[in-house]
């Protein structure tokens, strides 16, 4: 009989309590900053990270390769003969590719690595849907199949407040950094197919951010599709409380609704004041 775990990193947001329901297991990414090492969820936070970024850029890297070996290992001498991991996007980390390396050394143990080609609420909500899958009783094979389809119709936008990490963290240039923060430019960014992150839109001001947050989430929205709807905050949990309301009122007729904080290790590279929106079509 097959018993099958769920594993997730912890870019992917979940709520503690989702986490506990579902038993879901979290490999926390690794956080370097004032000359200590830290794991994401564990023993820093995203509220942490922002009081750093006031002197340094944190470093961050892939989850420990011993801890990771370690909770296979632990899995398959608990009776575990699957398990099913959706992992932070291939374009923004290696996590993913690590732990197809780590389950080599456990072959007892059948282990499907899935790139969630996403992250925060995107990845989040796909572990939660398998999570689910496992407690209805579907086999392995079964959920394998459907996961492709669920990452394929995920759709997640955020805005950041400010450029300047972004660029104090070499992922723009300082020239659009200064332009974009001169011009009060929220981008708003999105997954493309391939993982990568990607500016989809630019607003002027940080007034007009929740609704076009809302209008990107409606294009996916269909008469009579089924859907799961998410809202993450980074360090502005008014701004994520108006844009549930808002977002909800819009499109009240979701299957699941997830809220979260989104987490350390992207807060490094983003900083407060981030609010995201996005949804996930169910096909079946």
């Amino acid at each position: 009989m097959e018993k099958i775990a769920v594993i997730t990193d912890s870019c992917a947001d979940i709520p503690p309590e989702l986490v506990k329901e579902y038993g879901i297991f979290v490999l926390p990414l690794i956080i370097r900053a004032k000359g200590r090492e830290f794991r994401d969820g564990v023993d820093i936070t995203a509220e942490d990270v922002y009081k750093i970024l006031k002197t340094e850029i944190p470093k961050t890297s892939l989850p420990s390769g011993e801890d990771t070996l370690a909770l296979l290992r632990w899995l398959r001498m608990s009776g575990y003969t699957h398990a099913i991991a959706i992992m932070l996007s291939s374009g923004l980390s290696g996590t993913a590719n690590m732990l197809r390396i780590m389950a080599q050394q456990v072959p007892e143990l059948e282990v499907l690595v899935c790139d969630s080609l996403s992250g925060s609420i995107g990845s989040g909500i796909t572990a939660i849907e398998v999570a689910e899958d496992v407690r209805r009783g579907k086999s392995a094979r079964e959920i394998a199949a459907r996961i492709p389809s669920l990452i394929a119709n995920s759709h997640v936008f955020f805005s950041v407040d400010t450029l300047e990490y972004l660029q104090k963290g070499g992922r723009i240039g300082r020239i659009a950094a200064l332009a974009g923060t001169a011009l009060q430019i929220k981008p708003i960014v999105s997954f493309l197919p391939d993982g990568q992150l990607s500016s989809v839109e630019k607003v002027r001001g940080r007034k007009m951010v929740q609704s076009h947050l809302c209008q990107q989430v409606g294009r996916y929205v269909k008469p009579g599709c089924r859907y799961n709807l998410l809202v993450g905050d980074g360090g502005d949990p008014e701004g994520g409380a108006q844009l549930q309301q808002k977002l909800g009122e819009l499109f009240p007729n979701y299957e699941r609704y997830l809220y979260i904080k989104i987490d350390a290790t992207l807060s490094c590279y983003i900083g407060p004041g981030v609010l995201g929106a996005g949804i996930q079509i169910l096909e079946d």
